[in-house]
């Protein structure tokens, strides 16, 4: 009999994946085998002695799926992948129409030929986008947050006062196959290969998963007041409007350099204190 490999991160969806992962006993009919990813023996345990007719449930966020899809490189994975999302921005679910708590589907097919992120000399695939200047910010402050509470993390509200009184906007050149444009002040630099990050916000409208190339949004020169006036409208796609202060170039290489060191983020997971990164596709 076929048996589910459930993989969950606990402290995906606001420290309540565990909770969501008892949904599944209603969900799925087979057995499920509970494997928690943030401890070692899941993998050695579990991921390497699958039989032929099991398969992989992932429950989490796009952090979780982000985890997973380097693992892959070490782990040559034949069984089918599917998807449980519950983490707190859920945004590869929603680029391919999904939402939070959605029934199990299969993502194995999009988890081929991802893009990579260089950063600090060390190489990482990305499902969704890499976001660099206040969305790193964002979710560094996040993380913070998350260890000192137990309530749910308002990202937008983080974003709002980084732009107001936390964030300082840094200079930056930004090289798209080798044609290097230079700022001197940027509030937002991230690099997509979806739709959505963040929660929902669509840095590049015209990007889609699956194409031959990634997008980088800059969103620059700016003061405050026009920098919090202009942000939610990255939730609709609509700040590209404002040609003066945002820009969008596509390219298969990458690469974003600023002037100070700042928070990243790759698919919702921080590096602090990062000068540049290089995205491939």
């Amino acid at each position: 009999m076929a048996k589910a490999y459930v993989f969950y991160n606990p402290l995906a969806g606001n420290k309540k994946c565990t909770d969501e992962v008892k949904k599944l006993e209603n969900m799925i009919s087979d057995p499920l085998v509970l494997c928690d990813m943030t401890k070692s023996e899941t993998y050695e345990q579990n991921l390497y002695s699958l039989d032929a007719e099991d398969y992989i449930i992932l429950c989490g966020g796009d952090g979780t799926l982000n985890r997973f899809v380097n693992l892959l490189e070490e782990v040559d994975v034949k069984n089918d992948i599917l998807y449980f999302p519950c983490g707190s921005g859920n945004d590869f679910a929603l680029d391919l129409g999904h939402t939070r708590g959605d029934k199990p589907f299969s993502i194995k097919e999009y988890l081929k030929e991802l893009p990579t992120v260089t950063v600090n000399g060390k190489k990482f695939h990305f499902i969704n986008g890499v976001g660099y200047g206040i969305d790193g910010y964002c979710c560094e402050e996040g993380d913070r947050l998350r260890e000192t509470s137990a309530e749910r993390i308002n990202y937008t509200s983080i974003a709002i006062k980084g732009l107001l009184f936390h964030y300082k906007p840094t200079g930056a050149k930004v090289t798209v196959d080798g044609q290097t444009h230079t700022y001197k002040k940027v509030w937002l630099a991230p690099t997509m290969y979806g739709r959505f990050y963040g929660g929902g916000m669509l840095p590049a409208p015209n990007q889609r998963r699956g194409d031959k190339k990634l997008s980088v949004m800059i969103m620059h020169d700016m003061g405050k007041l026009r920098s919090l006036i202009i942000f939610p409208s990255i939730f609709k796609g609509e700040h590209v409007k404002h040609k003066r202060t945002v820009d969008v170039f596509e390219g298969q290489t990458i690469t974003v350099e600023f002037n100070r060191p700042t928070p990243l983020q790759i698919d919702g997971e921080t590096i602090s204190n990062v000068t540049s990164y290089t995205a491939q596709r």
